[in-house]
């Protein structure tokens, strides 16, 4: 049902959900009536923002982002849904061998055997710190690795590191890149993205509407088909 007026609703999202809500976006306004502003940065710099007291109306983040926020005021407490569940993946620039990373032993191989590899500073890239030093090979593997906020899958494309560690979904839409395929499952790390209504929202009406909108079967094909789960 379309909304009585014509409201907008402005949402930070980390970048991750970038290629969701550039699809999801349109199909909300075409169904409901409302118009959407989203604005992308750094899960860390949004936290920021928000607990600064940035205007917003839903905040789209990773799940414990979103808690700590709730705790801190920013987000109101009992207006929290989880969107999507999205793993971590390997690329390499399109063309090259695909490593095997069917276990743990072949993952931990291929990246030792790697020239150099890339990963985020954003929620991903801090897992794949976190797994390094997991596997014992941190040190080995500190001279050889860059760490980037632009898409991971970017700097595989242009050569500029053989393999990339970061959510399948922000590798999917990078040309030049291919997924290899997702971490082994006894590594893997799923984060949940959520969606969270400020304390403060201007648009209570259609900001409930959106986040119910992520949960329709329509919005659930589309979570899928860019390397995600509904969550």
């Amino acid at each position: 049902m379309a909304l009585m007026s014509a409201k907008t609703i402005k949402i930070l999202s980390g970048g991750a959900m970038r290629t969701f809500l550039t699809e999801i976006v349109p199909l909300f306004e075409r169904a409901n009536g409302a118009k959407v502003e989203v604005e992308y940065r750094l899960t860390s710099v949004l936290k920021k923002d928000i607990a600064d007291g940035a205007a917003f109306d839903i905040a789209l983040l990773p799940r414990p982002e979103i808690d700590e926020l709730v705790k801190a005021g920013r987000i109101a407490e009992g207006a929290t849904v989880d969107v999507t569940r999205s793993a971590v993946g390997l690329a390499v620039r399109s063309g090259a061998p695909n490593p095997d990373i069917s276990t743990v032993a072949a993952f931990k191989a291929a990246l030792l055997a790697a020239k150099s590899i890339s990963y985020s500073d954003g929620p991903s890239g801090a897992y794949v710190a976190g797994l390094l030093e997991k596997l014992g090979i941190a040190a080995a593997m500190k001279p050889k690795t860059k760490l980037t906020s632009r898409p991971v899958a970017e700097l595989v494309a242009a050569g500029e590191a053989e393999i990339g560690l970061q959510q399948i979904v922000a590798i999917l839409p990078v040309p030049g890149a291919d997924l290899v395929g997702p971490l082994p499952a006894e590594l893997q790390n799923v984060i949940i993205y959520a969606a969270g209504l400020s304390a403060g929202v201007r648009e209570p009406a259609a900001a409930r509407a959106f986040v119910a909108f992520t949960k329709t079967p329509q919005a659930g094909r589309l979570i899928r088909s860019k390397g995600m789960e509904p969550a």
